[in-house]
C-alpha cells in the first residue's frame, strides 16, 4: 500500500512540475530610458512575490524565467519603478522614466546618504569612464572629470605616479594628495600600478569639510572612495570578456632641430666639431680639416630621437563572472596587462586576480561582505631619467644627440672609451641600454572584510577590517664588460661591474568599528554613529650593493657571478642595508545628520585623533565640521517651477595633517627628539655628537574649509549642475625656522605660516538633443571647472619673504628672477629690465630681481565632454585644460646654448642669432660675453594647453543580432589618448609639473578593442 502511495505522489508531482514548466517561459527584452533611449544597464529586474530576478546588461538587455500574467517589477537608481505584466509575447521591453536624481546614493564618510539628504561637496564618477582605457594607472583617467581635481602625470613610465591635488595645494612640505580608500581601506597613494581599473565600478571624490572631516587625521586633503564590483543576488552565471590593443608613441615638440648638414655646417662656421674637423668623436671626416661641402652633403642622417623612443604596444585582457543567489553574492576576475613604454628598455606587466564574495542572513539583519585582490607586477624602469648623466639619461641621447653619428657606429663599450668625448653620447646610452638592467617586482594584496548586525530596526552595529601588502624588489645591474663599468673600473678593476638590489615589504592594517542609528518619526529623521578607528603600519627593508661581477657567470638579478671580498684589495667590499620602520594612528569619532521632510536637514562631525609622530602633549588633536542643507525645489512654493531639482548647501570644518613632512606613513616619525650621533672627534677618537634638536611642540598641520555651494537641475533635468565657492586655511604649516648658529645649527623644523586656497568649481551638463524613439539621436555635453588662487602669509623672515617659497600675501612657489628684456640691436648682448623697469645689460642679481607673480600651478583647470549615440553607434570625447601655468623650459635652453657647439644638437633657431649692429632678433651673439652670466626668466614659457584627452567611438550590436549567438552582449571600440594637443609650449608635453628636462613625457595612445557578454 506505501509503495502504491509512492508511485502516486510521484505521478502527481510529475503532473504539477511539468504543468508549471509548461506555464513558465524565457522573457527577454531591453530596458531604456525614457529621456534619451539610452540603454539602461544594471537595472533590477524581479518577478514581483518571488525571489527571481535578474540584471540587465551594458546594452539594457535582460533574460528571466516568468509565467504569463505574472508582474515584472523595474528599479534603478534614479528612474521611476516601473511595473509590467507578462502577457502572451516572450518580449517585454520597457522605457523607464527619469525620477528625482536626488535619490541617487552618495558617500558623506563612513556612510550613505541619497543625495536628496546630502550636505556635502562630491562628484562620483563610474565605470563608463574608466575602463577599457590604456592606463595602466586608473588615476591618469580622472583627469578632467571632476572640478576641483587636478591630476598632473609627469612621467610616461607605464604605472607611474601622478600628483593628484583637490582644491589647491594645501601643505608646503607636508602631504598634499588625497586619502585613497579602496572597499574601506586605506591605499597608498603614490602606487596604483599594480591594481586593476577594469574592477573599479564607482569612485566618490570627497571635497569640502562637511564631508573629509570626519577622516580627520588624512583627510586634509580630500577623499577618494572607490568601489569595485559586486555581483547581485538572484542572478545566474554572468561572463564578460574585454580586451584591447594600444599604440603608443611620442607626442610631438617644436624644438624645429638641425639636420647634419645644417648642424655641420654651422660647426663649420663656429670653428669647432666635427664640421671644423677637430672632432674627437668616432665622426670627424675632416681629420683635422674643416669639412667640404660635399663631404657634409654625404654625412648621414640619424633619428637618435626615434631610435631611443619607439611605438610601445599594449594589450590589455579581463575575464570576469558573477552570480548571486537567495542570500550571497560573488564577482570574480582575471585580469592581465603587458605595456611597453615609449622609452626603450621601459614597460609594465601585471597579472590580477580579484575575489568579492556578498551575503545576508535570511532574516536580512546580517550582512557582510570580502574584497580580496591579489596582483603582481614588474615594471621595467629606466634609470637616471631628467638627470644630466650623458652615459645615464635615455632621454638626454635623444633630444641632445648629434645626427651625424648613427648606431651602426656603436660595437663595443671598449672601443669609446678613448678619446672620451661627449659627441659620442648616443653611444653611451647604446651601449648602456644593452649592459644595464632596472627592473621592480611587486606583489601586492589589498582585502577588506566587512560587516553589519541590526541589533534592532534602528540600531546597527558594524565593522570594517582592511589591509594592504606590498612586497616590492627594485633591482639594477650594469654587466662588468660595459661603458660605465670599464669607465669607472679602470685597468685597476676590469670586472667592476655591480648588482643593487632592495626589497621593501610594507604591511598597513585599518579597522573601523561603529554603533550606527537611524530612526524616522513621521518628517523628522535621524541619522546618528559613534566610530573607533585603528591603524598600524609596518615596514621593513633589506638591501646590498655588490660590487664586482664576473662576466663568465653573469646574469642581472642572480648572485653567481659576484665576486667575493679579498685580501689584496677594498674592490669587492659590499653594501649592506637594513631598516625597521612602524607608524600607529587611533582615533574616535561620531557624526550625526537630522533631516525635515527631505526640505532641511544638518550635519555635524567631531573627530578625536592620536598619531606617533607627536611627542605625548601634541600627540592628540580635535576636528569637526558642521553642514546643511535646504531643498528649496521641494518647497510648496516652487510648484510649477521649471527647477526639478534646487538644493543649497553650506559646511565649515577642520581636518588635519599629520604626514608634514610629505614622507608617506614612515617620514619624520621622531622630529620631536634629541638625537645622538657617532662620529670621529679630537685625535679621531670615537665620539657622540648631537646630530637633530628637537622640537618637542610638532603639532599637526590644519585646514579649516568653508563651502558653500549649490546643485540644481531645469527643464525636465535636461540642465544639471553644481557650483560652489569655498576657502582652505592651512595653519600651522610645518617648514623651517631660523635658529641661532651657536647651537650647532642654522634652523629647525617649527609649525609657521599660513597657507590660503581659495575657488569655486562648477559642474554643467545639458542634453542637447534627447531622442524620442528607440535609436535616435542623442548628443549631451557637459564642462567642468575650476579656479584657485593660493596665498601664503606669516613667512618666517623677518622681510616676510623667502626664495623658492614666496612672499607674504603671493603666490606660493612664486618665481624671483631677473626680467629678461630681448637683445641689443647695437651689440648682440642681452638686456635684462633693473628693479625699476630700466634697460640694462649688467643687472645686479642681489637688487634688482624682482617677484613676477607666477607659479606652476593653475589658476583655471578642469575639462568639457560630449556624448554622441545614434543607430547604437557612439562618439564620446574629453577635453581637458590648464590655465596659468608657467614653466622652465631648459630642454629648449639647451637647444640653443651656443656653448654646446660640436657636442650636441642644436635647434635652427640658433642660426638667427645677432651678427652684425643693427640685427633684431631673440638669439644673442654666439660669442655675447653675458649669456651665461645671469639666470633670468628669458626661458620661462606658458604651459597652458587645451587637450584632447579621450576619445572613444565604437557600435554596440543589437540584441536582435545576438539571438542564438551566446552572447548577451557584444562591442567593439576605438579609443585614443592625448590625440590633439593645442598650446605655446614648444616641448613634449605641457602637463608636466616640473622645471626639471630631459624628462620621459606622456604618450599618444591609440587603441581598438571588444567586448562579450556571455
Amino acid at each position: 500500500m506505501k509503495l502504491k502511495l509512492t508511485w502516486l505522489l510521484t505521478l502527481f508531482m510529475a503532473f504539477v512540475m511539468q504543468f508549471s514548466f509548461s506555464q513558465e517561459r524565457t522573457i527577454t527584452g531591453t530596458v531604456t530610458g525614457a529621456d534619451d533611449g539610452f540603454p539602461l544597464p544594471g537595472v533590477n529586474v524581479i518577478v514581483k512575490g518571488t525571489q527571481r530576478g535578474a540584471q540587465t546588461d551594458f546594452d539594457g538587455n535582460y533574460t528571466i524565467k516568468a509565467s504569463e500574467g505574472e508582474m515584472l517589477v523595474f528599479s534603478y537608481v534614479g528612474y521611476e519603478t516601473a511595473e509590467v505584466r507578462v502577457g502572451a509575447s516572450n518580449s517585454v521591453n520597457v522605457s523607464m522614466k527619469a525620477g528625482n536624481v536626488l535619490d541617487e546614493v552618495v558617500v558623506t564618510g563612513y556612510a550613505t546618504q541619497t543625495k536628496a539628504k546630502s550636505s556635502v561637496s562630491s562628484v562620483r564618477v563610474t565605470a563608463e569612464t574608466i575602463e577599457n582605457r590604456p592606463n595602466a594607472s586608473f588615476v591618469q583617467t580622472l583627469q578632467g572629470q571632476v572640478p576641483g581635481l587636478n591630476i598632473t602625470t609627469s612621467s610616461g613610465q607605464p604605472g607611474g605616479n601622478s600628483t593628484v591635488q583637490l582644491r589647491g595645494v594645501g601643505s608646503i612640505n607636508g602631504d598634499t594628495e588625497p586619502l585613497f580608500i579602496i572597499d574601506g581601506t586605506p591605499v597608498d597613494q603614490d602606487n596604483f600600478r599594480s591594481l586593476n581599473p577594469q574592477d573599479i565600478i564607482s569612485i566618490d571624490v570627497l571635497k569640502d569639510a562637511g564631508a573629509t572631516s570626519i577622516y580627520g587625521n588624512r583627510g586634509a586633503n580630500g577623499v577618494i572612495v572607490i568601489k569595485t564590483r559586486q555581483g547581485s543576488f538572484n542572478q545566474g552565471l554572468r561572463v564578460n570578456y574585454n580586451m584591447f590593443v594600444g599604440f603608443n608613441t611620442l607626442q610631438n615638440n617644436d624644438y624645429n632641430y638641425m639636420n647634419s648638414q645644417e648642424l655641420l655646417t654651422y660647426e663649420r662656421t663656429r670653428g669647432n666639431g666635427a664640421g671644423a674637423g677637430n672632432s674627437t668623436s668616432v665622426f670627424n671626416p675632416g681629420a683635422g680639416q674643416p669639412m667640404t661641402d660635399a663631404q657634409i652633403a654625404a654625412a648621414p642622417n640619424f633619428d637618435w630621437l626615434d631610435f631611443f623612443f619607439r611605438t610601445g604596444v599594449t594589450q590589455n585582457h579581463n575575464l570576469s563572472l558573477s552570480s548571486g543567489g537567495e542570500n550571497s553574492t560573488q564577482f570574480t576576475s582575471f585580469g592581465f596587462n603587458d605595456t611597453q613604454g615609449i622609452l626603450i628598455n621601459s614597460g609594465l606587466k601585471r597579472f590580477n586576480i580579484r575575489s568579492n564574495v556578498t551575503g545576508k542572513s535570511s532574516n536580512n539583519k546580517f550582512n557582510y561582505a570580502t574584497n580580496l585582490t591579489l596582483n603582481y607586477s614588474k615594471s621595467d624602469e629606466p634609470d637616471a631619467i631628467g638627470t644630466g648623466g650623458i652615459n645615464r639619461n635615455f632621454v638626454l641621447g635623444a633630444v641632445q644627440s648629434v645626427p651625424y653619428i648613427t648606431a651602426d657606429d656603436y660595437t663595443t663599450g671598449a672601443d669609446i672609451l678613448s678619446p672620451l668625448s661627449f659627441t659620442n653620447t648616443p653611444l653611451f646610452l647604446l651601449d648602456l641600454s644593452r649592459t644595464f638592467t632596472r627592473f621592480e617586482e611587486e606583489v601586492r594584496l589589498v582585502g577588506s572584510f566587512n560587516a553589519s548586525y541590526a541589533l534592532t530596526d534602528f540600531l546597527t552595529a558594524n565593522v570594517v577590517m582592511g589591509g594592504d601588502y606590498q612586497n616590492e624588489i627594485r633591482t639594477r645591474a650594469e654587466a662588468p664588460d660595459s661603458f660605465n663599468a670599464l669607465l669607472f673600473g679602470g685597468a685597476r678593476n676590469p670586472t667592476s661591474g655591480f648588482q643593487d638590489q632592495q626589497t621593501n615589504r610594507i604591511f598597513s592594517y585599518n579597522q573601523v568599528t561603529s554603533l550606527n542609528f537611524n530612526k524616522t518619526w513621521g518628517k523628522h529623521t535621524v541619522d546618528a554613529g559613534a566610530y573607533t578607528e585603528y591603524f598600524k603600519a609596518h615596514f621593513r627593508g633589506f638591501g646590498f650593493f655588490q660590487r664586482g661581477l664576473d662576466p663568465k657567470t653573469f646574469s642581472p638579478g642572480d648572485g653567481a657571478a659576484f665576486i667575493p671580498d679579498n685580501s689584496a684589495n677594498d674592490l669587492f667590499v659590499d653594501n649592506v642595508n637594513a631598516t625597521i620602520r612602524n607608524a600607529g594612528l587611533f582615533s574616535y569619532f561620531g557624526r550625526v545628520s537630522y533631516d525635515f521632510d527631505e526640505r532641511y536637514g544638518f550635519e555635524a562631525t567631531v573627530r578625536r585623533d592620536a598619531s606617533y609622530r607627536f611627542s605625548g602633549s601634541n600627540r592628540w588633536a580635535t576636528f569637526y565640521s558642521l553642514a546643511g542643507r535646504w531643498n528649496i525645489s521641494n518647497e510648496a512654493f516652487m510648484e510649477g517651477s521649471v527647477f526639478d531639482v534646487l538644493k543649497l548647501r553650506g559646511s565649515y570644518g577642520t581636518a588635519g595633517n599629520q604626514d608634514i613632512t610629505g614622507g608617506g606613513l614612515f617620514g619624520g616619525p621622531d622630529l620631536y627628539l634629541d638625537l645622538f650621533s657617532t662620529t670621529a672627534g679630537y685625535g679621531n677618537a670615537n665620539s657622540i655628537a648631537l646630530s637633530q634638536i628637537g622640537n618637542r611642540s610638532l603639532r599637526w598641520e590644519t585646514i579649516t574649509t568653508a563651502n558653500i555651494g549649490i546643485d540644481f537641475e531645469i527643464f525636465n533635468r535636461r540642465l544639471r549642475g553644481a557650483f560652489d565657492v569655498y576657502e582652505r586655511k592651512t595653519e600651522d604649516l610645518f617648514q623651517s625656522t631660523p635658529l641661532s648658529a651657536v647651537t650647532g645649527f642654522t634652523s629647525l623644523p617649527a609649525n609657521t605660516g599660513l597657507l590660503f586656497n581659495r575657488g569655486f568649481d562648477f559642474q554643467l551638463n545639458y542634453d542637447v538633443v534627447r531622442a524620442t524613439t528607440e535609436g535616435g539621436l542623442n548628443i549631451a555635453v557637459g564642462v567642468v571647472g575650476n579656479y584657485n588662487e593660493t596665498e601664503i602669509d606669516e613667512v618666517p623672515n623677518p622681510e616676510g619673504e623667502i626664495i623658492g617659497l614666496g612672499r607674504n600675501g603671493g603666490k606660493l612657489f612664486e618665481y624671483f628672477s631677473l626680467r629678461y628684456a630681448g637683445v641689443n640691436p647695437a651689440n648682440g648682448e642681452l638686456l635684462y629690465l633693473d628693479a625699476n623697469g630700466n634697460l640694462t645689460e649688467s643687472p645686479n642679481a642681489d637688487t634688482d630681481r624682482v617677484w613676477l607673480d607666477k607659479n606652476i600651478f593653475p589658476d583655471w583647470q578642469g575639462g568639457f565632454n560630449t556624448s554622441i549615440s545614434y543607430k547604437n553607434f557612439f562618439l564620446d570625447t574629453q577635453w581637458t585644460y590648464l590655465i596659468g601655468v608657467d614653466r622652465f623650459d631648459f630642454d629648449y635652453a639647451g637647444t640653443i646654448d651656443p656653448d654646446n657647439v660640436g657636442q650636441f644638437t642644436a635647434s635652427r633657431d640658433i642660426l638667427r642669432a645677432w651678427q652684425q649692429p643693427g640685427d633684431i632678433t631673440d638669439i644673442p651673439s654666439w660669442t655675447a660675453a653675458n649669456r651665461n652670466s645671469f639666470g633670468s626668466d628669458r626661458f620661462l614659457r606658458s604651459a597652458d594647453f587645451l587637450r584632447l584627452r579621450f576619445a572613444s567611438f565604437g557600435y554596440n550590436f543589437p540584441a536582435k543580432y545576438l539571438e542564438n549567438t551566446g552572447f548577451s552582449n557584444v562591442r567593439i571600440f576605438f579609443n585614443a589618448e592625448n590625440l590633439f594637443t593645442f598650446t605655446e609650449w614648444r616641448g613634449f608635453d605641457p602637463e608636466t609639473r616640473s622645471n626639471g628636462s630631459r624628462t620621459f613625457p606622456t604618450p599618444r595612445t591609440l587603441s581598438v578593442g571588444f567586448e562579450l557578454g556571455f
